[in-house]
């Protein structure tokens, strides 16, 4: 391990501290950071830990709706590598979970190759640091409301031929896309280059959440990169243009199963906090 790499570790691995890497504005919340916290994660600063808390005193549910969100996400992801899909992109990776992206779908198939993008300077530092000796696994900082920067960075261009079906994972991220930023021409510009065969993995929250959670969490992250817009399924289905919905279609993130195999145990209640999950393919002529 080189020194630069042992340094980012110890900012990584050392956050419990409150100590962050260059970069980071500990005053400022993190959508990565929060989730990571709702997941039971470690990576996460007082900030951080005050939004989500905030949410859970009006969503109690918000953490099982998380461990839901990562179960669709992995479940989405080894059915796209076993209809025969190899490269993939991960915008808004996190902080890193287990079992990550690439240890899933090369369960499938050792070939897979990922590429996880997210624009947390904490993110970035974790990539580095785990994916340091990993070939076909790339980790860049980049913000997906810039697509034609994502596209072509070499990284990318390194490992994805877009002649050949790609996933793209919008997990979880769109929401923090403003109505002002395009989320429809974000999605767009990844769908462009996209081979027949190709993927969308994507998850948001909707409108039809607790109006006592949404206006809790637009307190408590406005003005910051954790502010979210909630949208109305019609909404987040006009994201899908392009795409043939597989599976059970657009569903609560709890209800989208391809199969019965799922030790996950069910919601009691509808969710405070909802978020709504859908995987899209690009027809096959």
């Amino acid at each position: 391990m080189t020194t630069e790499q042992w340094q980012a570790r110890k900012w990584v691995t050392m956050s419990e501290l409150e100590r962050v890497p260059p970069g980071v504005d500990p005053n400022v919340p993190s959508s990565a950071r929060v989730y990571d916290y709702l997941l039971g994660g470690k990576d996460n600063v007082a900030v951080d830990r005050a939004v989500a808390e905030r949410l859970l005193a009006v969503a109690p549910d918000a953490r099982a709706v998380a461990r839901a969100n990562r179960r669709f996400q992995i479940e989405a992801v080894r059915h796209v590598a076993r209809q025969g899909v190899r490269q993939f992109i991960d915008l808004g990776t996190g902080i890193p979970t287990a079992p990550s992206i690439h240890q899933t779908v090369r369960e499938v198939s050792p070939a897979c190759r990922v590429v996880y993008v997210d624009h947390d300077p904490m993110v970035r530092l974790h990539a580095q640091v785990l994916l340091a000796d990993q070939p076909g696994v790339a980790g860049i900082q980049g913000d997906l409301r810039r697509p034609a920067d994502i596209l072509a960075d070499p990284h990318v261009t390194g490992l994805i031929d877009f002649d050949q079906p790609v996933c793209v994972l919008m997990v979880g991220v769109l929401h923090f896309v403003m109505d002002a930023e395009d989320p429809p021409g974000i999605v767009a510009a990844f769908r462009k280059p996209m081979a027949p065969g190709s993927h969308l993995v994507l998850s948001h929250a909707m409108a039809e959440s607790s109006p006592e959670a949404i206006a809790q969490l637009r307190l408590a992250t406005a003005g910051s990169p954790a502010q979210g817009a909630f949208r109305s399924h019609g909404e987040v289905l006009r994201l899908f243009d392009g795409f043939e919905l597989i599976g059970p279609g657009l569903v609560p993130v709890q209800d989208w199963r391809l199969t019965n195999d799922d030790h996950l145990p069910p919601l009691d209640d509808t969710p405070r906090l909802r978020l709504d999950a859908g995987v899209g393919r690009v027809p096959v002529q």
